[in-house]
């Protein structure tokens, strides 16, 4: 009975407990202080939907205290801070809405003087809510006006919804400002201010302009390309009216939690939450190269940030260094000075613009800008203007040349190529426009064939696929190489679906891929079994070679992952494929070093350019030596490469013969040397046009005046496939048999080798076959200890 009776004690015992323990929990994730309530340290508010916290916290290794507002999802992730300045010094903090309706942050240690308060007129103030877009709000009764807003007290933090700008009624100014360490979020030294001219983001350490995005062009900032990749997650929002300038983004329904921060590094960031890995992807960093360095070129200047070799700095169109002691920009502050004087005077000028194209506007702070006006217009004024310097569209939202007027009349600063960057309208004396002079003036090596030579095999292949529609792209000027982050890559692709899968080689899968404005790019994913010690620097190389050379027969690499595990490179995607599935068909599996079909890839107006240069190597003295690994594609590879590891220069006009022979006669060569062979045998036989591809000889014979020409390209293919290399032309003197059809050249000369003597290897090397890839040969030299595997890919990648 006794034990009986204890039963309903213990029962109401315990619904008593739930009962404290649902309201002690509904309390701490309630999300609205209402007037006379505090909250004290250890307790929190919680938005309706969970993203945001609010309370009380130490930054890493502080022991202050601190009233703030953080992601659910990452405590340590605060996007704002009441008081930056003014620290509490134990955990007696609490925050109160008071009597008064005014909201207070004070503790037991500052009875005569808050820590913060809220700055707005206290009348009638009736709750403080957090909002779930991360917002604390003050409002009156029911009325859903706010009194106050975090929002306009940004931290260091830009979340969806917020906006940083200028009150051109006020003089107010909304700003992000980085805390001054990681342990300690009181204002620091780096900060976003915008000045004046047309908008756009600046980055300062303290009055110093260390950053800036490039002015708003009514699509995106000029030079932040990138933000195309991800505006329809996180539109961005600009507005212009006579009281204010703001610049703000949104997030769209379901995209992920993601936040803009200037962190105390000097670093500008976009970042997005992952939540199957729980941590924050950084999706874009400024400055994110040695060209986002404000004004690192100079007045004029103009920095490539492809052009490393050469200090990235170099002078526009018309002006040279202004330092003449120098012999090199390389981070001249002085910039460049113009080459012809102006000449205008009166209303008269016999001045005119030369457009320079890619560019991440100079800054405009001192600029005048005209919205109304079309960009002929803008010409005019300018023309009209003996101080105006140049000028650039506003917006480019309509298409074409865009609308708007820019006009600079001080010195141009701050000018950098960027990816599908704008034109800009640069004021030259008469005697600057039309010339000959190379824009930019920067130092760019390369060491491969020309274009020009490489448009006979578009024509080859044009007799084949003459009845080929062929598409138009336009030219886009990328000259930066930039990292982007795997989410960015992952969304393009869609995860890496095998749907869209293009080509697949025994290291790397290529996906195609489509950014958000329409273009289709290639990616290259190295396999994780590719991830050894020599996959990882043939990835580091391919980045290093394609970052140095510039030309416009090359596959142009657009950019590049380096994330965890994960190595990723993006290129221009090549809609036809290879040369060699037009030569020989489909099916070779191939490895670079030197030039070969499989490796020069077709545009969608079959423009060949050549690709994969995970394995290239860059002729520079110190880069060359005994110790080092040759890769060698039978068939293709000159001799004195084959026998002793000599490379020179005289190495790719050897393969450009052996692909040039193969193009005219539809066959491949191979390692026996069959097509080299029977060439020369022709040739000596004077019965060279039956080395001619069987799709080709019809057509001469209604045009019997390309006979001789095509004789000619096979003599041309023999000079270069010469035994030695002294014997064979350079590849510029190659160009001028092609564009010079009615001068003489020589007689190729048939070596003893050539006559079928087999070539032998060095003895010093190894030898090492790729039995998956029976086409492709790595030699090592035995002096090397590290390990080799081939790079094979297909005609897609």
């Amino acid at each position: 009975m006794r034990a009986t009776s204890q039963q309903p004690a213990r029962l109401l015992l315990r619904l008593l407990l739930i009962g404290f323990f649902l309201l002690s929990t509904a309390a701490g994730v309630t999300d609205k202080l209402e007037r006379g309530q505090k909250l004290a340290d250890g307790d929190t508010l919680v938005s309706a939907g969970g993203s945001f916290t609010l309370g009380f916290f130490s930054p890493g290794a502080s022991t202050k205290r601190y009233l703030g507002i953080w992601f659910s999802v990452s405590n340590a992730t605060v996007c704002w801070v009441a008081n930056r300045d003014q620290p509490l010094l134990d955990k007696s903090g609490t925050l109160v809405l008071n009597d008064v309706g005014s909201l207070v942050l004070g503790d037991s240690s500052r009875r005569t003087r808050t820590a913060w308060s809220s700055n707005f007129l206290p009348a009638s103030a009736a709750a403080v809510q957090l909002l779930e877009s991360g917002n604390l709000v003050v409002r009156n009764g029911s009325s859903s006006t706010s009194l106050w807003q975090s929002f306009d007290q940004p931290s260091d933090t830009l979340l969806p919804g917020m906006k940083l700008g200028k009150n051109l009624w006020t003089g107010g100014e909304w700003q992000l400002t980085s805390w001054s360490s990681a342990d300690d979020p009181s204002p620091g030294d780096y900060r976003t201010l915008q000045t004046s001219g047309l908008p756009e983001i600046i980055l300062w350490y303290r009055d110093v302009k260390t950053y800036r995005t490039g002015p708003w062009n009514g699509v995106y900032f000029n030079g932040v390309p990138e933000a195309r990749a991800y505006a329809g997650k996180y539109p961005l929002l600009v507005t212009t009216s006579p009281w204010k300038i703001t610049y703000g983004y949104t997030a769209a329904p379901g995209a992920p939690l993601t936040r803009v921060v200037v962190n105390h590094t000097g670093k500008a960031e976009r970042l997005e939450w992952d939540a199957s890995n729980r941590e924050w992807n950084r999706i874009f960093q400024g400055p994110r190269d040695p060209c986002d360095e404000y004004g690192k070129c100079g007045p004029f200047g103009l920095c490539d940030p492809g052009a490393a070799s050469s200090g990235f700095c170099g002078c526009v169109d018309g002006f040279s260094a202004a330092n003449t002691s120098a012999r090199e920009v390389k981070d001249n502050s002085d910039g460049c000075r113009r080459d012809a004087a102006l000449v205008c005077a009166g209303g008269t000028t016999t001045d005119g613009f030369k457009v320079v194209p890619g560019m991440k506007l100079p800054d405009t702070q001192n600029a005048s800008v005209d919205i109304g006006v079309t960009l002929d217009e803008c010409r005019s004024r300018c023309l009209a203007d003996c101080s105006c310097l140049a000028y650039a569209a506003a917006d480019i939202r309509g298409g074409g040349d865009g609308t708007g007027c820019v006009m600079w009349t001080d010195g141009i600063v701050d000018l950098r190529l960027v990816d599908r960057g704008q034109n800009l309208y640069l004021r030259l004396s008469k005697s600057e426009i039309g010339g000959r002079k190379r824009f930019p003036t920067l130092l760019v090596a390369t060491t491969l064939p020309s274009a020009v030579t490489i448009l006979l095999l578009v024509f080859m292949i044009w007799w084949r696929r003459k009845n080929r529609t062929i598409g138009a792209i336009p030219p886009n000027p990328t000259m930066a190489v930039p990292s982007v982050s795997l989410a960015i890559i992952k969304d393009v692709t869609g995860n890496f679906s095998k749907s869209n899968i293009i080509g697949q080689g025994g290291f790397s899968i290529v996906y195609k891929g489509q950014l958000p404005e329409g273009r289709t790019i290639a990616v290259k994913r190295l396999k994780q079994t590719a991830l050894t010690t020599k996959g990882k620097n043939d990835f580091a190389r391919e980045v290093e070679v394609m970052v140095g050379l510039r030309h416009g027969s090359l596959v142009r690499l657009l950019a590049y992952c380096d994330e965890g595990k994960e190595r990723i490179l993006i290129y221009e995607y090549m809609q036809n494929k290879s040369l060699n599935i037009y030569i020989f068909g489909s099916g070779e599996s191939v490895i670079h070093r030197d030039l070969k079909p499989g490796n020069i890839l077709l545009d969608d107006e079959w423009k060949p350019k050549i690709a994969d240069f995970g394995t290239a190597k860059l002729f520079v003295d110190n880069r060359t030596g005994p110790d080092q690994t040759i890769v060698i594609s039978p068939g293709y590879a000159a001799p004195e490469y084959v026998r002793g590891g000599e490379m020179t220069l005289k190495c790719d006009v050897y393969s450009f013969g052996v692909i040039l022979l193969e193009t005219l006669s539809g066959q491949r060569n191979g390692s026996l040397q069959r097509l080299l062979s029977q060439a020369w045998e022709l040739w000596e036989k004077n019965r060279i046009i039956e080395l001619l591809d069987t799709t080709i000889v019809p057509l001469p014979k209604s045009e019997p005046e390309i006979l001789p020409e095509l004789k000619r390209c096979i003599q041309i293919g023999l000079l270069c496939v010469q035994e030695m290399p002294d014997d064979r032309p350079a590849m510029s003197e190659v160009v001028a048999m092609f564009t010079s059809t009615t001068s003489q050249i020589d007689l190729p000369r048939r070596s003893v080798l050539d006559s079928g003597i087999a070539m032998p290897l060095n003895p010093s090397l190894e030898l090492e076959t790729d039995h998956l890839n029976p086409t492709t040969i790595e030699v090592r030299s035995p002096s090397s200890r590290s390990s080799y595997c081939c790079l094979a890919c297909n005609q897609s990648n």
